[in-house]
């Protein structure tokens, strides 16, 4: 009886577990863009994919909830019916084929009807639909890089998380804003796309395997030294969003975060035209400097 109230216990909690995470609003979760203090839902959707992801979630939860209410109250049941004193003389039945059907049948089907939507969300996710930018994105120790290849007079730069005097620095100076300026993840250079574009999204690493996540965006893809891989993305709103490798890499592997800024088309090209200036500079110092060197 010890065991069955221990399972009993268990069950109990994650059928709570995943009702609760079910039936309370997002809103009073979760950000969008970045965690929440207590958060205990996923990040706010700010792309289809992700809003798909969240709609998987909850339906998910749902039969899980389902299920373990089941599994408890049968539970329950049989402990209730075939204790000892009700039963002092047990039952010897061995098989009953329909019943071995029905636990076979069942669940299979169940397997089935979740498989539909799964196929669908790596469908969406897999065909990268027809992308009015590329931005290539490389993992580094400890840190990211990224490319605007297909922008004329193609630029790049690094982007370091911002330790805790540099963010005071850049909050002070108003270079951002506190509130979008979140410990251990606000960084010198952000990645910038405008909204309601697709983004395609090329990531590859320099030296070990990372993985970009950016978790409003629902993209979660390995950055593997000699691959290229490519996911996509079209933030339906402005603002700042971030993520961060999500694969241990290294000792710095929790300060190497991801930032984009999803902007107007208006505020894009200018960031545009500002940051070939400044990044193109940059690159033409970096190549003197080398030079100088040999």
């Amino acid at each position: 009886m010890r065991f069955l109230s221990r399972t009993i216990a268990t069950v109990a909690a994650a059928a709570l577990a995943a009702g609760a995470t079910t039936l309370l609003p997002e809103s009073a979760l979760a950000g969008t863009g970045m965690p929440s203090p207590w958060q205990m839902n996923l990040q706010g959707a700010a792309t289809e994919v992700s809003e798909y992801i969240h709609w998987f979630h909850d339906w998910l939860n749902v039969i899980i909830f389902t299920i373990s209410i089941f599994v408890l109250a049968l539970l329950i049941y049989v402990a209730w019916r075939f204790n000892e004193t009700k039963n002092p003389v047990p039952s010897k039945t061995t098989h009953n084929a329909l019943l071995e059907v029905a636990w076979t049948v069942i669940p299979v089907l169940i397997l089935v009807v979740i498989a539909i939507p799964s196929f669908r969300l790596l469908k969406l996710q897999l065909e990268i639909p027809q992308s009015d930018l590329t931005v290539k994105v490389t993992g580094k120790q400890w840190y990211w890089s990224y490319e605007y290849p297909q922008d004329g007079g193609a630029f790049g730069f690094d982007s370091l998380m911002l330790d805790e005097k540099q963010r005071a620095q850049a909050i002070a100076s108003n270079k951002i804003a506190a509130a979008e300026a979140p410990r251990l993840l606000a960084v010198d250079n952000e990645a910038v796309v405008p909204v309601g574009k697709v983004v395609r999204v090329q990531v590859t690493a320099a030296d070990v395997i990372h993985k970009f996540t950016v978790p409003s965006f629902g993209i979660k893809i390995d950055a593997i030294p000699g691959r290229l891989n490519e996911t996509w993305f079209r933030a339906d709103r402005e603002g700042i969003y971030y993520g961060q490798c999500s694969f241990i890499c290294g000792q710095n592997h929790a300060y190497m975060p991801i930032a984009f800024r999803v902007v107007s088309a208006e505020r894009y090209a200018a960031w545009l035209a500002e940051s070939k200036k400044k990044f193109a500079s940059a690159g033409d110092a970096a190549g003197k400097v080398a030079a100088a060197a040999e």
